[in-house]
């Protein structure tokens, strides 16, 4: 099936503004959501009593996490700002998702060293990398031999590398 002209428009300045591959998946999955929960409509006719009803709709009716709602708002804005240049007004009025609180679940050291037994080869390798230093599951994947330093025996992903550069 093939998209619109106007979402691959969308695609294509996200591309050119450097987004990253996952971002532009998530808000084109969102946008193309709000236009059809407005009924197909042009976004940049959509005012702000659209955005709030959307919004609680998700929260309402299709029970989103509050995460997941503000991931679907940021996408809305996104269009509606960076790719529109219109402004958006004040969006306090709808209905947000309740955040549930939840207690981190955290294994006791003779709980991980009985998971890590149970693996063998790559899988025990991603385990105790993943355990050992904190790294990101996507980070994880991603890695590569010059993301290690032997020497002073670190992990330092390449993205980890951009956020100590730009900060040095």
């Amino acid at each position: 099936m093939a998209r619109s002209p106007f979402l691959e428009s969308v695609e294509d300045f996200m591309r050119v503004q450097r987004y990253s591959r996952r971002t532009i998946e998530t808000y084109l999955y969102w946008i193309k959501l709000f236009i059809l929960f407005s009924g197909k409509q042009h976004s940049s006719a959509l005012g702000d009593e659209h955005i709030k009803r959307f919004l609680t709709f998700l929260a309402t009716e299709c029970n989103v996490s509050a995460g997941t709602q503000t991931l679907a708002l940021n996408a809305v804005v996104f269009l509606k700002t960076k790719y529109l240049g219109q402004t958006v007004g004040d969006l306090a009025g709808f209905n947000r998702s309740q955040r549930q609180r939840k207690l981190p679940v955290v294994l006791t050291r003779n709980e991980v060293a009985a998971l890590l037994a149970e693996l063998k080869g790559v899988h025990y390798l991603m385990a105790a990398l993943l355990y050992g230093s904190g790294l990101r599951r996507i980070e994880l994947v991603r890695l590569r031999v010059k993301d290690i330093d032997f020497d002073y025996r670190e992990v330092r992903p390449a993205t980890l590398r951009k956020r100590i550069s730009n900060n040095a």
